[in-house]
């Protein structure tokens, strides 16, 4: 059995009532001069004839700037948890372009990661119209309310292209009070997600694993306390024959565990604007986003580009972590693959 620790009174350990009203701590509008360096920097990449998923640091050089994204991803690892960059006109750059400063601004904060079993290093999320109750679609395919969950990787970020008529919020609840709030009022629960529970993989399964894995809902790990979650895919876990099963017991914890996620008092939300680029934490932060009504014209349709990261500098995870993220090497890890997969960064 793990050791509980107790309760946790640092950076991530905020209530939405609060940090969603003091917008000055994690937003930043992007001056002038600091999008022109960025276009600058995307527009050299592609005139040397790089494809954005070879765009580097080193190659997306950001003289004026580069400190910024410095102090977000300390924000990101060892303060709040989250951060937005605003101000982007990507209304005025082809999906390209866009494309190509987003993945820049990502690798000054970590290396990008493949986020699906085809090694797409840049996601697209928008609805395609897929089947939520086939086990291996994953919600952000629908236009679906998705729950609060977890990334397998350090940092996701993400780029609104274009926003739906309606809903399409995003909501952030900090995973340390939720361990907080149950410490305090239901301590007995809280071994229960100290145990490995398995998680489906959705079909993304590389040679010799098993269809789930299993980890724990909680970790202490050398002074961190880490969270990993996603709870339709411990759910559909249950469809495999070997998986642990969950007791009474388990459900309680993982029903409160939703319940204080979904609590308006822990989460709060944001409609991310076009040209709006937020990165949240995944250790020690929850994201989820309501349902939406999209445009009817396809040119219209609410879309989003998304980057998994791995983050130097981030702290250490417990060895579980190696069976969904691949390894446990801080920089080098998190992300899904599986055999013959080619890593790129589709455009469509």
């Amino acid at each position: 059995m793990q050791e509980i620790p107790l309760s946790q009174n640092i950076p991530p350990a905020w209530y939405g009532s609060d940090i969603g009203a003091r917008p000055e701590l994690w937003l930043e509008t992007l001056s002038p001069a600091g999008i022109a360096e960025l276009e600058a920097a995307a527009r050299g990449c592609l005139d040397r004839g790089l494809e954005i998923a070879g765009i580097s640091a080193k190659s997306f050089d950001l003289p004026t700037i580069r400190p910024r994204l410095a102090r977000l991803r300390d924000q990101l690892l060892r303060g709040i948890g989250f951060g937005l960059l605003r101000g982007l006109a990507v209304a005025d750059h082809d999906r390209e372009m866009a494309a190509a400063i987003f993945f820049g601004v990502g690798a000054h904060l970590g290396h990008a990661r493949s986020q699906n079993g085809a090694g797409h290093l840049l996601g697209h999320v928008r609805d395609i119209g897929a089947d939520s109750g086939d086990m291996n679609v994953r919600i952000y395919q629908t236009s679906e309310r998705q729950t609060f969950h977890t990334d397998s990787c350090d940092v996701v970020g993400l780029l609104c292209l274009r926003d739906a008529v309606e809903g399409g919020e995003t909501l952030l609840v900090s995973a340390v009070t939720i361990f907080n709030e149950m410490r305090r009022r239901r301590p007995d629960l809280l071994p229960y997600l100290f145990e490995p529970l398995a998680t489906d993989r959705r079909g993304e399964v590389d040679r010799g694993q098993k269809p789930y894995f299993q980890i724990p809902v909680f970790s202490w790990h050398e002074g961190h306390l880490t969270s990993i979650y996603q709870r339709q895919y411990i759910d559909s876990a249950q469809r495999f024959k070997g998986a642990p099963r969950l007791t009474d017991r388990h459900v309680e914890a993982l029903d409160m565990y939703d319940d204080l996620a979904n609590d308006p008092h822990l989460h709060f939300s944001m409609r991310l604007r076009p040209g709006d680029m937020q990165f949240v934490y995944n250790h020690a932060l929850l994201h989820d986003r309501t349902g939406f009504r999209d445009h009817t014209e396809p040119e219209n349709r609410r879309h989003l580009l998304r980057l998994w990261l791995s983050c130097p500098g981030d702290r250490p995870l417990p060895d579980c972590f190696a069976e969904r993220f691949g390894s446990t090497a801080i920089g080098d890890r998190g992300g899904v693959f599986v055999p013959g997969t080619r890593l790129h960064a589709p455009l469509d």
